[in-house]
């Protein structure tokens, strides 16, 4: 893991975009990193665009601003591909993760990101195909953990089994673990 890594996700309201900005925090702190999670939205309605933000770092983060160079952007919306540019300020050495059932190269196309590193899975249909609903945030966790290395996929199941078992049952908890597991594996780079 770098020093500080800065994570921004782009998705609408109601899929899940800041929960998933939180999830992945609450596993850096279990696993002993600093981090800071926050969401940027105002009076927005379900189906607006949304962007949330995640730090992590070994060390003390000391900034408070929104992220405008991340190493990391993640979309879990597709149709955003067209209407914003969601690779405005990511790093030349990037990743770029989106839930799309395009190819990497396809999404390099769209989104003119040539340099760093693509990655796509198709979430929404592994959300269909687990959860029975179009949210899409939990296999883009299992994505992104794939893409980045930057916690191990069993702290993410753990962390889902835990926040979701608790929250809204084990039958629920174990439809994300089979979404984030199928996403971790289905995920491609190109």
């Amino acid at each position: 893991m770098a020093k500080l890594t800065e994570i921004r996700w782009h998705g609408r309201g109601g899929q899940g975009v800041v929960t998933a900005g939180k999830m992945l925090a609450d596993m850096a702190l279990e696993s002993g990193l600093y981090f800071q999670a926050f969401p940027d939205y105002g009076p927005e309605r379900a189906g607006a665009p949304v962007r949330a933000f995640t730090r992590l770092s070994k060390d003390p983060i000391h900034i408070h601003c929104q992220i405008e160079e991340p190493d990391v952007v993640v979309v879990l919306d597709p149709t955003l591909l067209g209407t914003i540019n969601v690779v405005e300020g990511l790093k030349e050495d990037g990743i770029l993760l989106v839930n799309t059932d395009c190819s990497p190269a396809q999404v390099r196309e769209e989104t003119g990101f040539k340099s760093g590193k693509v990655f796509t899975v198709d979430a929404s249909r592994i959300a269909m195909d687990t959860l029975g609903r179009e949210i899409t945030n939990t296999p883009m966790l299992g994505a992104l953990v794939k893409a980045t290395g930057l916690v191990a996929i069993e702290d993410l199941v753990e962390e889902t089994r835990h926040r979701f078992g608790s929250k809204f049952g084990s039958q629920v908890a174990q439809q994300n673990i089979e979404a984030i597991q199928r996403a971790y594996q289905e995920v491609q780079e190109g």
